[in-house]
């Protein structure tokens, strides 16, 4: 499996010469079986425009996997010249609200008149737009396991994405404190995060805060870094990558935070054009 980090940004893109080295576009995550071009996009921020790179000049072909629909997780969707175009074939996945909304009415709402000019459905190519549920499913040849984790402002999954020799576990954005503090004060260590990073080869994880802001910024329904190490640690993950940075946090002070966890086996902080072949 190949992972290319597309958008590693939370909340808002961020441009300019402080955030050039980690980047500033806002989350995606292409994934490939080997040899081949992306198949599944984990989310739908303005990194997902940098896909096109990776598709050499060919029409995205795969599954668009939503973890939630806040603004930094989708409004790149539309400026996907790989999906937009006549010969294209997406599949787009968005958490099941459980209020019997429809997929593409639901993700309408924020891509329709009068705040875009066009909606889902206005894209060219084919697309399918489902709600669904937590569970495992086969998408484009690799298993998916999704589970909800507590996030605040809407129902929120968590991926694990296995293929026959490698698995992937994608938690954005990620809330545990939510349901307690947990031991450490960081938040919960929850039975849907534990199930979703054990043994994992790698760990996607929100690390949007640092543990001295949790107490004044975690509202907005983030985690620290150091709970996304420790998180790691307890469920045996090879290599844990803090993701969904601040859009303030500039490249040293990202630096920074890298230098906290010297110490701690394979921890990288994620930086925009990173691959991992696994």
């Amino acid at each position: 499996m190949r992972v290319s980090f597309l958008g590693v940004r939370g909340s808002t893109p961020a441009p300019g010469e402080a955030f050039e080295r980690y980047g500033g576009h806002t989350s995606c995550v292409a994934l490939a079986h080997d040899g081949e071009a992306p198949s599944i996009l984990l989310d739908a921020g303005t990194g997902i425009r940098r896909c096109v790179d990776l598709l050499d000049g060919q029409p995205f072909r795969g599954a668009i996997l939503l973890t939630h629909l806040h603004w930094d997780h989708i409004h790149g969707l539309p400026f996907f010249a790989g999906s937009d175009r006549d010969d294209a074939r997406t599949s787009l996945f968005i958490p099941d609200p459980g209020d019997g909304s429809d997929a593409l009415e639901l993700l309408a709402r924020g891509m329709s008149p009068p705040h875009f000019p066009v909606r889902p459905d206005e894209l060219r190519g084919e697309w399918s737009f489902t709600a669904h549920s937590p569970g495992v499913v086969d998408v484009e040849g690799f298993t998916v396991r999704t589970e909800e984790i507590p996030h605040k402002g809407g129902r929120t999954f968590g991926f694990r994405v296995s293929d026959a020799t490698s698995t992937v576990t994608y938690m954005p954005d990620h809330c545990p404190d939510a349901i307690g503090e947990g031991p450490d004060g960081l938040g919960e260590y929850h039975a849907t995060a534990l199930a979703l990073c054990q043994d994992a080869d790698v760990l996607v994880h929100d690390a949007q805060l640092v543990r001295e802001e949790l107490a004044a910024e975690g509202y907005f329904g983030h985690a620290a870094a150091e709970y996304a190490v420790e998180l790691a640690r307890r469920t045996n993950v090879k290599h844990a990558v803090l993701f969904h940075h601040k859009p303030d946090r500039t490249d040293d002070q990202l630096d920074e935070i890298a230098r906290r966890f010297d110490d701690s086996p394979r921890v990288t902080v994620a930086k925009q054009s990173t691959v991992l072949d696994l």
